[in-house]
């Protein structure tokens, strides 16, 4: 194995934290850099275990590795405004595709490296500083899942920082040996979740915490993931290159049962977390943080420093720095705020536009247009737009006119399609599910593609005919406010970021008995999809009709499930149940599904033109990700030497 120079600076954080005792939150104050001496101090383990929280907000919500989770998969292609990173990553153009240097896992790789080895430091000097076990094992829980992170995307990754295996390193080093995939998971991740599950507590030491559930959701998803690559059901190469064999002599059964059993002890048992009761309650921003969220990256509109990010306007971090703003909501949505109407009913005489985004509410956000959902989603993904709540809570499919607002001159009244009238709150634009056959496109006002139908006052698109420049928004990300409403759309998201669900438990479970784990009565894998199933046909509120509905649907979706679950039903379940979220590419690459479930996707050239099919170009080798040019470029020797520490693929 070869070394390289891997830039393990001990604690460089632009923000790191301490934490108060008087409060039930994570209280955040500034500090450049972390000296190994302040991890030997309650007060430096306490900010440091707070350290680990804000670094969250540098991966899950950064818009880069967002786009890399998601374009190229089965839920997003690159939308019209993309630039090369969004172009890459959907591997459908020749000559474009992720190499070591465009690879947005970058975000990934160089946020995780700083947080282990802040992690380590933090677990070699807790009991040096008389603290409880239950505190240091906060940071064997964020070692493991970042390692996790890394071992999934990019296989073998180093153990050793220059201070030893697992071991804190405060000075930087030319020296690092990449182990393999094997040794990632038995020496770092499942000794680390283990020893975290048996010291954290039930209960959040604080709002936001992890716990011991919290713990058993990623072990048995490492559990599980494990399980997948011991068997290679695609024969995918691995590297480092070592055998498919566990070191402890234990079988793909073996891991896949224990993801059950893990994940069935958190049902059974989950303390402060559980299921919301419908599908919308678990995103609309009123109810952020609720008992279904286990891990988030957290974000406030009260103060722009905690935020990192301005909850007003353009940029203004602290520092200038914009690494940790929420801005994924801007990636997926189109730019409705072009869409005209008339200020007159009998001759154009356009507006402007007529669209407010952050006033408006969630179904509203900045646009950038980098990413679009293909046809597909709407053909097959979500198929079922009326039983299943999960369409409705997942997409904006109606755009309510927003123009006419507080200290605004716009008029009191527009005239849309038809020219016929459109007041504030109504709908102006329309997604429909099907193609009526007789939607007119000839009137081009708009400038957007969008069509017509006689007597209707809402331009329409049907989902059938969507482009990259027209398609609906991602509702359950959309940016909202709480307090005091600013007129800036520049604004980033100051909602938190979700990173692990509760509802996860019951597709691990679900997904470790299809392949072979053994079921407890009552307990097998449809029943574990029909709990999530019949949650979505529980519906309390309509975003498309912005209005309370109240149905259950729960017994016709139950009776729906087939018969017989397969991989590739709980592969869609999960998109329905976690499109937009981050996850795609991690199940499609575990599951080694990713070129079956995305190899071609439709789109249409622009709105309202008949579809086209796209091809994309999936190679095996791209199931690992490469190892970022920035690492490279600091590597200690010839291109050999290089090209051997590189992924195979990428040089």
């Amino acid at each position: 194995m070869k070394s390289i120079y891997i830039k393990f600076i001990l604690g460089i954080m632009i923000l790191s934290s301490f934490l108060t005792g008087c409060s039930d939150i994570l209280n955040e104050n500034p500090r450049n850099i972390y000296e190994p001496g302040f991890f030997e101090t309650e007060q430096g383990v306490v900010g440091g275990l707070t350290g680990l929280y804000t670094s969250l907000r540098r991966v899950y919500g950064q818009p880069y590795y967002y786009n890399a989770c998601e374009t190229g998969t089965d839920e997003y292609t690159y939308g019209s405004q993309a630039d090369a990173n969004f172009q890459s990553a959907d591997l459908s153009i020749q000559g474009k595709i992720p190499d070591a240097a465009n690879s947005r896992f970058d975000v990934l790789w160089n946020v995780a490296y700083s947080a282990i080895n802040n992690a380590s430091a933090i677990i070699d000097n807790g009991t040096k500083a008389g603290m409880p076990e239950a505190l240091t094992a906060e940071a064997r829980f964020f070692r493991a899942f970042y390692y996790f992170q890394l071992v999934q995307a990019f296989g073998g990754v180093p153990l050793d920082l220059g201070g030893g295996e697992l071991k804190a390193n405060s000075t930087p080093t030319r020296v690092s040996m990449r182990n393999t995939v094997p040794e990632v998971y038995t020496k770092a991740i499942f000794p680390d979740l283990l020893t975290a599950i048996s010291a954290l507590p039930e209960t959040s030491r604080l709002t936001g915490t992890v716990t011991k559930n919290t713990a058993r959701l990623v072990l048995a998803k490492a559990y599980l993931t494990y399980g997948w690559w011991l068997e290679n059901p695609n024969n995918i190469d691995t590297y480092p290159v070592c055998d498919r064999s566990d070191p402890d002599g234990k079988d793909k059964a073996w891991y896949f049962q224990q993801a059950y059993d893990v994940s069935l002890t958190a049902i059974n048992a989950p303390g402060i977390y559980g299921l919301q009761p419908t599908y919308y309650d678990v995103h609309v921003f009123t109810n952020d943080r609720n008992k279904e969220i286990m891990l988030y990256a957290d974000h406030t509109e009260e103060n722009a420093s905690y935020n990192e990010g301005n909850v007003v306007g353009w940029d203004g971090a602290p520092n200038d720095d914009t690494s940790a703003q929420n801005q994924a909501i801007w990636m997926v949505t189109w730019y409705f705020q072009s869409v005209q109407s008339s200020r007159t009913a009998d001759a154009w005489n356009g507006t402007g536009t007529f669209f407010r985004s952050v006033r408006a509410g969630q179904s509203f956000s900045r646009m950038w247009s980098r990413m679009a959902p293909s046809i597909d989603v709407f053909e097959t993904t979500f198929a079922d737009k009326t039983i299943d709540s999960r369409f409705d809570g997942t997409f904006v499919s109606a755009y309510p006119a927003t123009y006419n607002l507080a200290g605004s001159t716009a008029p009191t009244v527009v005239y849309n399609a038809n020219y016929l009238p459109v007041y504030p709150g109504e709908v102006a634009v329309s997604f429909l599910p099907e193609d009526p056959g007789n939607i007119d496109y000839s009137n081009n006002n708009n400038q957007m593609g969008l069509g017509t139908l006689p007597d209707r006052a809402d331009y329409v698109m049907p989902l059938t005919k969507i482009s990259r420049a027209v398609f609906p928004g991602l509702w359950k990300l959309g940016v909202a406010r709480k307090g005091t409403d600013y007129n800036d759309d520049k604004a980033s998201s100051t909602r938190p970021f979700n990173i692990l669900k509760f509802s996860e438990f019951y597709f691990i479970a679900a997904e470790a008995v299809v392949k072979g784990a053994n079921a407890q009565a009552g307990m097998g894998a449809r029943e574990l999809i029909n709990v999530i199933r019949a949650r979505a046909g529980k519906w309390s509120f309509c975003v498309a009709e912005n209005a309370p509905k109240v149905v259950d649907n729960s017994a016709a979706m139950t009776a729906a499930t087939p018969a017989t679950i397969n991989i590739d039903y709980i592969l869609a379940e999960r998109s329905r149940e976690y499109f937009g979220e981050g996850f795609r590419w991690y199940d499609l690459a575990r599951t080694q599904k990713w070129e079956e479930f995305a190899s071609t996707y439709k789109i249409s050239s622009k709105g309202g033109d008949n579809p086209v099919t796209v091809p994309r170009f999936i190679e095996k080798y791209m199931y690992l990700r490469p190892i970022p040019t920035s690492q490279l470029d600091r590597l200690e020797g010839d291109v050999d030497y290089k090209k051997n520490y590189q992924n195979p693929g990428y040089n």
